[in-house]
């Protein structure tokens, strides 16, 4: 396998757990959580270990996670594989893993970005009226026109994560959502389920926390890509910090374009490494290409993928 993508995940992958077998088994990770504890000012591993009363669902506080247990994972793998990728491409929050393992942001600067831009997506959704809902079984067309339909009407919904063929992930006001089930079922929908999420991520709720980010992003995104980064906003890639700051600033009020930018560049790869916890991304690929995908979550997937790319 000559030509490989990195994957990185984004929120909804955490766990309680994450990172534990990467932190018995290796010092470095353990200087990496200590960088991130006195970056942040507060006990990721407590959080990582225990879900810190709550706090792994807060998404200031489960930004910086994923990203660290990826960044943990892809250190591991690149100790035994001298890899370069044809490109790197996360989901959501993922694209910010991916900018450091582009080398376009450092690990502490993109932990102290991805917590910001937690606490002020949670600042745009206060007082948890906000949300995100998945739907199964209809078309990326049918899911807009019901969208449409509702914001003439006055309600906040939008299409925020095309996943796959479908799975399409809506966000928006709770009640908004709610009151969809019945005309997307209507048009072919198998299920509506609101998720366990306090903020609507990728709509215009997030105007204000958009606007934030981009001032920050110009302080921390540097200039030296190894390899290009899919956007999640335009499915296109780049390599250079003015294009990462103002793409990374629509992300947030923009679609996720996952399943497009898979389907688009897979002819460009043999397969994909995703690295971080869980396999999210590995279980949307089976429905959007026959490459494979590989997934970096503890040890032993780690020397299964790394013995599967050697040959």
């Amino acid at each position: 396998m000559k030509k490989i993508a990195f994957l990185f995940p984004g929120q909804g992958s955490q766990s309680v757990g994450m990172g534990k077998d990467f932190l018995a088994n290796s010092e470095d990770t353990r200087v990496m959580l200590e960088l991130a504890n006195t970056t942040l000012g507060f006990d990721l591993g407590d959080i990582m270990a225990t879900g810190g009363d709550g706090k792994l669902e807060e998404t200031k506080y489960t930004q910086p996670l994923i990203l660290l247990v990826s960044v943990m994972a892809l250190e591991l793998f690149k100790k035994e594989c001298n890899i370069i990728p044809s490109f790197a491409l996360g989901h959501s929050l993922g694209e910010f893993s991916a900018l450091v393992s582009s080398g376009a942001m450092s690990l502490s600067d993109a932990l102290y970005t991805v917590h910001k831009r937690g606490e002020w997506m949670q600042a745009d959704c206060d007082g948890g009226k906000a949300g995100m809902a998945v739907v199964l079984n209809v078309s990326d067309e049918k899911a807009e026109e019901v969208c449409a339909n509702a914001r003439a009407e006055g309600k906040k919904v939008w299409c925020a994560n095309y996943n796959s063929d479908g799975q399409i992930v809506l966000a928006g006001l709770k009640d908004d959502l709610s009151s969809l089930e019945e005309p997307l079922k209507a048009v072919g929908a198998k299920r509506v389920m609101l998720l366990n999420m306090s903020v609507a991520s990728h709509c215009d709720l997030l105007s204000s926390a958009s606007e934030k980010l981009f001032a920050l992003l110009g302080e921390k995104v540097g200039g030296n890509f190894a390899f290009p980064i899919v956007s999640n906003a335009s499915a296109q890639q780049y390599s250079d910090k003015d294009s990462a700051i103002k793409l990374l600033k629509q992300q947030l009020i923009s679609p996720v374009l996952y399943k497009q930018s898979i389907k688009k560049f897979e002819s460009e790869v043999d397969a994909f490494i995703e690295f971080g916890n869980g396999s999210v991304l590995a279980g949307l690929n089976k429905r959007l290409t026959d490459k494979p995908t590989f997934s970096i979550s503890d040890m032993a997937t780690l020397e299964k993928t790394v013995q599967a790319i050697k040959g």
